[in-house]
């Protein structure tokens, strides 16, 4: 730690020195204004993001990220006067603005968003130089902890951890001695039965814990690898006390009734769950340093100061109006202004029909409409959707006839696929694979869709989905989202929909005779569709 009187000091002798430098000064800010309308939508998003718990910490980030920087700056020297190797910063603030005016064109704030980052690694390096510069990064990636997830990573990992969190949360349960049975994602504990929805993923202590951890390896003073220890040891810890969570849950629902699980206990274990993870990476660290030849007490070990912080943010104020600022400011403007006033290619009004206008009856079939439960269509977000149940007089079983369809997958909006909600609602999804499907005699020629056996308790059925794209089927949820991103520039379309048939499969048939009965039905199915679905 560094002395409080000398630090005091040089902080007065930095602060009295500081002198404004207008056209340094005017550099700097016509380059942050000027850098506002390529980045405006991923602005936007960042304040939508930040309203949700899960990202709830974003506005800290960027205070933060600002601390580790003025924290490196005290021990260094101000820039040189004449800085020669700030080109690398030149090339990455153009490569990222590139990126950023592809996801506006793209309508992603997403891709906005991390173009940002670089952007603003770009600029470290173009007023530092390349050598000094890149001794600054570390506060720079900080940033990226303040970002959302693309959706579809999001999805994905909230499914992973709902699944993980269930399991070692029965586990403790169990431990308990407490009868309890796990369908899914849903614990049934008998007269209660306990859903472990999103929200309980825990994700939203995932994302702080990660930021902390991140911070906590930066100021701790030991050798690489403890803070390696520290870093990565902050996922599965969070994971570990989140099942400790529901599993506590579970264990008072059991004991003092479901009233355990809502409310403001629900809410209070979470930030106990925070603290608890942050306080463990204390003890971590307290215990890391007894391994050190010359270990140090916690205070010691945390790099914590503010001393002479004033001083170093009015530095600022004198910067330096080099070469390569000017450059960095010219080339922010310039794309800005060009993406302002360049005239946008308009997205293609898509003309479909309502599924309220689908047939109910198909030569035999005949379909009866549902609607989701609220919290159900929320989640979904899809723009129009039909959930039918069809059943023939020929034929041994009903078909479940599911089309979630969204006018544009943008902007925060897109398809969810059934590997995440079905989960969700207790069912064990099993040999899920790509089978190809042959639709030629109605226009679809032949495609792979996605194979799935899903069994809740002693109920089994046969899952047949795909997603519908432009004219296109593709089985791989990756593979839906780079076609949006291709289709959003070549065609001006981003619509696009999930297409999913269900049936039971019967005490005495086989998974083929299931599959054949979806297959008769889809045949019908799929004829009228493009009046709904266009290609």
């Amino acid at each position: 730690m560094t002395d409080g009187t000398n630090s005091q000091s040089n902080a007065s002798v930095l602060a009295s020195s500081v002198r404004l430098n207008p056209v340094g000064f005017g550099l700097f800010i016509a380059l942050i204004l000027g850098s506002l309308p390529v980045f405006w939508i991923g602005f936007q998003s960042l304040v939508a993001a930040w309203s949700t718990a899960e990202y709830s910490h974003g506005p800290l980030i960027p205070l933060i990220s600002l601390y580790l920087f003025v924290r490196e700056l005290r021990r260094s020297p101000a820039p040189e006067a004449n800085v020669r190797d700030g080109w690398p910063g030149l090339v990455v603030i153009a490569l990222s603005l590139a990126v950023a005016v592809l996801g506006n064109l793209m309508r992603i704030p997403d891709i906005v968003t991390y173009a940002l980052i670089f952007w603003v690694s770009g600029v470290v390096l173009s007023i530092f130089g390349w050598r000094r510069g890149r001794t600054h990064q570390l506060p720079v990636f900080h940033l990226i902890f303040m970002l959302p997830l693309p959706q579809i990573i999001y999805w994905k990992l909230s499914t992973y951890l709902q699944g993980v969190s269930s399991e070692l949360g029965v586990w403790l349960v169990n431990l308990a001695g407490v009868a309890v049975y796990l369908e899914g994602n849903v614990i049934d504990l008998g007269v209660y039965k306990l859903q472990v929805a999103e929200a309980c993923s825990g994700l939203r202590y995932l994302f702080p814990i990660l930021s902390f951890s991140y911070l906590f390896s930066i100021l701790y003073r030991g050798p690489i690898w403890h803070k390696a220890v520290l870093l990565l040891s902050a996922a599965p810890l969070t994971v570990l006390m989140n099942s400790f969570r529901i599993g506590v849950i579970g264990i008072l629902v059991d004991r003092y009734g479901i009233e355990q699980a809502e409310g403001f206990l629900h809410f209070f274990e979470g930030w106990v769950v925070f603290l608890i993870c942050v306080g463990i990476l204390f003890l971590m660290a307290m215990a890391l340093q007894r391994l050190a030849p010359n270990p140090l007490t916690l205070s010691e070990a945390i790099d914590l100061d503010f001393d002479g912080f004033g001083g170093i943010l009015a530095r600022i104020l004198s910067i330096r109006g080099s070469i390569f600022l000017t450059l960095a400011m010219a080339i922010t403007l310039a794309v800005s202004l060009v993406w302002q006033f360049a005239p946008t290619p308009a997205p293609v009004a898509v003309q479909r029909d309502h599924f309220a206008l689908y047939p109910l009856r198909l030569d035999g079939w005949q379909g009866t409409t549902g609607q989701l439960e609220p919290d159900i269509e929320k989640v979904l977000a899809a723009d129009d959707y039909i959930n039918s149940i069809y059943q023939s007089p020929a034929e041994k079983d009903v078909v479940a006839f599911f089309v979630a369809y969204y006018d544009k997958q943008t902007e925060g909006q897109g398809i969810h696929s059934p590997e995440v909600c079905l989960p969700a609602g207790g069912w064990e999804v099993s040999n899920l694979q790509q089978v190809p499907i042959d639709m030629s005699a109605v226009g679809y020629g032949t495609f792979n869709a996605n194979r799935a056996i899903i069994q809740k308790g002693v109920s089994k059925q046969l899952v047949l989905y795909w997603f519908e794209g432009r004219g296109e089927r593709v089985a791989n949820d990756f593979r839906a989202k780079m076609d949006v991103l291709y289709d959003s520039l070549s065609k001006g379309r981003t619509d696009g929909a999930l297409v999913r048939f269900v049936t039971p499969i019967g005490p005495e048939e086989s998974e083929d005779d299931a599959q054949a009965r979806l297959l008769r039905f889809m045949a019908l199915s799929l004829k009228p569709l493009p009046r709904f679905v266009p290609f």
